[in-house]
């Protein structure tokens, strides 16, 4: 009788959870059977929506539900806690499973290469992300002492780190904020924040809904300012092909022709600044010099020889994530991806990677909502299946699933499940009930190993 085919998923994140998803709904998921196991370097499973989710966005978070759904079924295990490659290297995967599927993601910030980068009080978005999120392998205080600040960028994750910012800790308490995150805002002395975009208004890659939340707070003041609603041809050519970017436009006119409120924190969002430097004095961050841009005709635009020098005293950048490189597989460092024709990892000069795929971010780098990357999860899952009837995939050696325990057992790798999930879940959530809140975040990792009972 043929054994179920063996899958190993690197990364917990949706990416890897939809691929596990995939696999569960193909035919050979009916025979001969499926054995997925799931390999996580945090303590808790989902990735980017536990980690990289503004804690005000119970929405999103609600992706967590379905994901649960996937992850309860009999043919999967987690194994969380679980670094790649310093616990389980890619040799040690091929020897248990008959493919190997990375959905590792993107977490570290992409460089913006302008003078004063590196000064005190210049910060990526991730790290803040990280700390607010509860990250435990970050720093547990955030310097917030600056009444003042720029954020550079214009994807939602500019718009999260802004509206953190701009919030009281207060209006962030009901939330699944931890204690430190609690009283490092509480310490925020942030009443002006200013996002820059490069571009223009029909250039901005918010999200509708996302903006739009953004006027919901009742002690943020949204202001955009009028000369900063403009579009050329390749504008309108944009707007009148997406709905979105076009629906963000109309909320950035509507408050660009508004009275401005009495609310007592001010978020200015500018469009038409380009960084060019963050000006330092003592080796700390002290204002941004930015170059005004315009339209060229297509969408993109040109310098114009004038700048402006902003009173700010800290600035973070929000221009994209990058993945980490994952050893032993090929590498494109410019887009920060693994090279793949389809989810099949490939080597230079075009040739599969045999057994080996990616899948989400570390696929095609980080652009795009959470449900983006079940499309992909698709492709790549299918790839694999159709190497898997054509008989390409590599025989494991040890294709036991108690192979795989005792294997981390030797190596003294203290490892969380699923079923350890469900008891640091109703940790969390017993945390927040005598205050009302659905849950409140653990964030030390000792204290997730112990709640998950490893």
């Amino acid at each position: 009788m043929p054994r179920a085919l063996r899958v190993a998923i690197v990364g917990a994140g949706p990416a890897g959870i939809y691929a596990a998803d995939a696999l569960l709904k193909s035919g050979v998921a009916a025979d001969p059977g499926v054995s997925i196991d799931l390999f996580e370097r945090m303590p808790a499973p989902f990735g980017l929506i536990r980690y990289g989710v503004a804690p005000d966005h119970p929405r999103i978070k609600g992706i967590i539900t379905a994901l649960h759904q996937v992850l309860d079924k009999p043919q999967i295990r987690l194994f969380g806690n679980v670094d790649y490659p310093a616990d389980i290297a890619l040799d040690d995967l091929r020897a248990f499973y008959d493919a190997v599927i990375f959905s590792t993601g993107a977490t570290a910030d992409r460089e913006l290469s302008i003078p004063g980068i590196d000064l005190d009080g210049s910060y990526g978005a991730a790290d803040f992300v990280s700390w607010y999120d509860g990250h435990p392998d970050v720093p547990r205080t955030w310097p917030l002492d600056a009444e003042k600040v720029a954020v550079l960028g214009v994807g939602n994750v500019a718009l999260d780190v802004a509206r953190i910012l701009a919030k009281t800790a207060d209006e962030l308490l009901p939330t699944e904020i931890p204690p430190n995150v609690y009283d490092g805002l509480k310490a925020n002395k942030a009443v002006e924040i200013h996002v820059f975009g490069r571009r223009g208004p029909a250039q901005a890659k918010f999200s509708p809904m996302e903006l739009r939340e953004l006027d919901h707070s009742p002690n943020i003041e949204v202001i955009v300012d009028p000369e900063d609603i403009d579009y050329d041809e390749g504008s309108i050519e944009t707007r009148r092909g997406n709905k979105q970017t076009d629906m963000v436009a109309k909320t950035l006119e509507n408050w660009a022709i508004r009275d401005a409120g009495d609310r007592p924190h001010k978020l200015f969002l500018h469009f038409f600044e380009s960084p060019s430097e963050i000006l330092g004095e003592d080796g700390k961050v002290v204002g941004l010099r930015t170059e005004r841009t315009a339209l060229d005709g297509t969408g993109n635009v040109k310098g114009t020889g004038e700048f402006k020098d902003w009173d700010v005293t800290a600035v973070y950048r929000a221009v994209g994530y990058l993945s980490e490189k994952l050893p032993k597989l090929p590498w494109d460092l410019d887009s920060g991806t693994v090279p793949d024709e389809g989810g099949r990892v490939i080597e230079e000069g075009g040739t599969p990677v045999q057994s080996t795929y990616v899948t989400g971010w570390i696929r095609r780098g980080p652009i795009g909502l959470i449900g983006h990357t079940k499309g992909d999860a698709n492709e790549t899952v299918a790839n694999l299946l159709d190497d898997y009837a054509g008989g390409r995939l590599h025989t494991p050696s040890a294709p036991e699933p108690e192979a795989v325990d005792a294997f981390l057992a030797e190596r003294n790798v203290r490892f969380t499940t699923w079923e350890g999930w469900y008891r640091l879940d109703a940790a969390e959530r017993a945390l927040g009930e005598p205050e009302g809140r659905e849950r409140v975040k653990i964030v030390e990792r000792e204290d997730m190993l112990r709640e998950s009972g490893a």
